[in-house]
């Protein structure tokens, strides 16, 4: 092979796809309601799976009437924890070093919280099956729940997360303390919040000999490939596991859970394909959720209002049988500068599911304590909110030292204030009210996510007739995925985007990496373009070692791929179709193989995050206490934007899940019984059209060289990040009274 086309971390140049704000290639599919979900297979032969939950969260099943559910007309088998066949890893199993959590899967009678499997019932029929599982009739030896804070078994963690430090000191947390004049210490509470995406979970698994495919929505496809093989003890090769279309994620669907484990020993045991698809209750048990968090800040100033300490310390809930500690105090190490941070988490178990991944997991939850307590901390220096944050602006690092890739956040604040009007904000609270006699306020906070990146590889095959294939096993939640990958693709390969048939979404394919962490356009998208810097290297070759060629002698680093051509880069009126250099040398199609991952010095060097900047106005009644967000705008900085259209609606949606943090979500359990409460869409609340205000999203120009090759960040999780504590921080401006627990409730305001 001659040169490669690029110098390695280099700012990749790219074509004429990347950067428009193309339509979703999807898009039509779904509208007109062509694309297939997982629940939407039907194999012939197919039957219905209904798993019975427990109604109880602590205890044990005693009794189950089995006899009275294989009565049921249709019912053709009811599987318990006396019945169910071997599995050949424990489901309380975790691997060590994994990303992975323990499941239930009728491995015993013991109920650990409410909503767990007990039992599964599968029948001819849906209804059939829904029936039998009625008819079970369980009958408990019940323990006392353990619901909350007070209630739940207190531990130290030894991680956050899937692995994250829990504890992290950065400089003198003693001398930072003492060099403070004045100081905040103030408690902020985010409630236990629950995965409800559009589409619940399902799973149609259907078995040949030892091969089994599943179709089921899933955010890492190769991964959960080899997760789901390790149960069944059979190579990671005999499982085709198929994902064209999620109908969001948001990190639940990553990782196999109890049930799909139960459908698929069904479907083995009844040698015939068997579907399970969740209700919309059974989403509030084992699908994970968000874990509760009560968070201290303590923030330390001196007189110039410059941080001399920033301590945050959270306590979050977990399962009784599991560790998933929501990561939150991790927001303060990277944020703001203060020569003394201190971090650190405790857990507590409760009988409830085990939390996991829920969008900007850790983030979310630490943003909007670290952006409240900035915010207070503003008042007790009687500073404006954004003077504070710029005082207080992180040239470098503050947890490692290291400079950043690149940081546009005065950029975001700029931009975001200039569009807002934040010049003509009032510094004391309740200073302005609207013509109907609303107390209206603003309020901000900082966003930040880190910028992540996976391993993934593609594969790219040119064609003849000048189009292209391009493959690799990704997942589109409806971020859209399929369009910002195929664009990339196509810059690879120096096509127009309609000569590329991108497929993805079935573990066959090359892996695509996790669609999660906000990393899969920077993680899949790297791969796919170096799928295609292949094909375009064996392609120069063949030309510029052609004396007939007018890129003969030119060398693979001396030609440029654009519209099909490679054109001489010193004279770009010299060129050839791929077509005629296919042609000549016989071929049909050329081959290309590539990986995406971060240069490991880059990675050392520097510190990678996407910024941004959000300005929240509310309108509060002022006597009913009821808030409205009338308008929010959102300045952020993500590196290279791929698709400006589809970038936006993330960073949009984004805010608006930040919106429905702030006043609206929230997992309520009975605290003697364990139950939820709001177990449905009628009671958990989130957002609707009509509670959408004016939500604006501008995005700032910025270069990153360091990143990875394309100069990617993410933003599928970054619009959260900082909208909680603007919406918080705007109440208070409105009404005079600080909200410290989520969601905020109308009785907090006129208590």
């Amino acid at each position: 092979m001659s040169d490669t086309l690029t110098t390695p971390g280099a700012h990749t140049r790219m074509g004429s796809n990347s950067g428009q704000p193309m339509t979703r290639r999807d898009g039509i599919a779904k509208v007109t309601g062509t694309a297939t979900y997982a629940a939407d297979n039907r194999p012939e032969g197919l039957l219905h799976a209904v798993y019975a939950m427990s109604s109880v969260a602590r205890g044990r099943v005693t009794a189950l009437d089995v006899a009275a559910a294989l009565a049921h007309p249709g019912v053709v088998h009811v599987m318990t924890p006396e019945n169910r066949p071997p599995l050949a890893q424990d489901p309380d199993d975790k691997p060590e070093g994994s990303m992975a959590l323990r499941i239930e899967a009728l491995q015993n009678s013991s109920v650990r919280y409410v909503g767990q499997p007990i039992a599964l019932v599968v029948a001819e029929t849906l209804e059939a099956a829904t029936e039998g599982a009625r008819l079970l009739a369980p009958v408990y030896a019940v323990e006392p729940a353990r619901i909350g804070f007070d209630a739940g078994e207190a531990f130290e963690p030894e991680s956050t997360g899937f692995g994250g430090q829990p504890n992290i000191d950065i400089g003198d947390i003693a001398a930072g303390r003492a060099a403070g004049t004045r100081h905040l210490d103030q408690t902020y509470e985010t409630p236990l919040q629950y995965h409800n995406a559009m589409e619940p979970h399902a799973i149609v698994a259907q078995w040949q000999d030892d091969h089994l495919t599943i179709d089921t929505p899933n955010q890492a496809i190769v991964m959960a490939r080899a997760a789901f093989a390790a149960f069944f003890d059979i190579p990671a090769e005999n499982v085709l596991l198929r994902s064209p279309y999620l109908g969001g994620g948001f990190g639940s669907k990553a990782l196999p859970i109890g049930p799909q484990i139960l459908a698929i020993l069904a479907a083995r045991e009844l040698q015939r394909p068997v579907k399970l698809a969740l209700r919309r209750d059974q989403m509030f048990g084992p699908v994970q959720h968000r874990g509760a968090t009560r968070q201290r800040m303590q923030l330390d100033m001196d007189d110039t209002g410059r941080l001399t300490l920033l301590d945050h310390h959270t306590t979050a809930t977990t399962s009784s049988f599991d560790t998933f500690i929501e990561g939150a105090s991790a927001a303060s190490r990277n944020t703001y500068a203060s020569p003394a941070i201190a971090t650190s988490h405790s857990g507590v178990r409760v009988d409830t599911g085990t939390p996991g991944a829920v969008r900007a997991p850790g983030e979310a939850s630490g943003s909007a304590a670290l952006e409240c307590a900035m915010d207070e901390a503003a008042e007790l220096m009687g500073l404006d909110p954004l003077d504070f944050r710029l005082r207080n602006y992180a040239e470098t690092d503050p947890q490692t030292g290291k400079p950043f890739s690149s940081k546009a956040l005065r950029e975001c604040y700029e931009a975001g204030a200039k569009a807002f009007g934040w010049q003509n904000r009032p510094l004391a609270p309740r200073q302005m009210r609207d013509d109907q006699g609303h107390l209206v306020g603003w309020g901000m906070g900082t966003s930040l996510f880190g910028a992540h990146m996976n391993k993934a590889q593609a594969r790219a095959v040119l064609r003849a007739d000048g189009s292209a294939m391009i493959a690799t096993a990704g997942a589109d939640m409806g971020q859209g995925a399929w369009t910002a990958l195929a664009q990339i693709a196509a810059d690879g390969l120096g096509l127009d985007i309609d000569k590329i048939d991108f497929r993805s979404g079935e573990s066959s394919l090359p892996n695509g990496g996790i669609a999660g962490g906000s990393g899969h356009t920077a993680t899949a998208g790297s791969a796919l373009f170096a799928a295609g810097e292949d094909v375009i290297r064996q392609l120069a070759d063949l030309a510029t070692a052609d004396p007939a060629s007018p890129l003969f002698g030119a060398g693979n680093a001396g030609v440029v791929a654009r519209q099909g051509r490679l054109h001489r880069a010193d004279d770009e009126s010299r060129s050839e179709s791929y077509n005629e250099i296919m042609a000549k040398a016989g071929i049909s199609e050329l081959e290309g193989k590539g990986e995406g991952a971060r240069d490991p010095g880059h990675a050392e060097s520097r510190a990678m995050f996407s910024h941004g900047a959000v300005f929240a106005e509310v309108r509060v009644d002022p006597d009913l206490g009821q808030v409205r967000v009338s308008r929010l705008i959102g300045a952020f900085a993500a590196g290279r934007i791929i698709n400006p259209h589809l970038a936006r609606s993330q960073l949009l949606g984004g805010m608006i899940w930040g919106l429905g943090f702030a006043l609206m979500e929230e997992g309520i359990h009975d605290k003697r019984t364990g139950r939820p409460v709001n177990g449905d869409l009628a009671g958990y609340h989130v957002p609707v059209n009509a509670d959408a205000p004016m939500v604006e999203a501008l995005m700032i120009h910025e270069d990153d060289a360091f990143v990875n090759p394309l100069g990617v960040k993410g933003v599928g999780e970054l619009g959260i990040t900082g909208t909680v504590g603007a919406i918080a921080n705007a109440v208070w401006h409105a009404t005079g009274v600080r909200p410290r627990s989520f969601p905020i409730h109308m009785e907090t305001l006129i208590g």
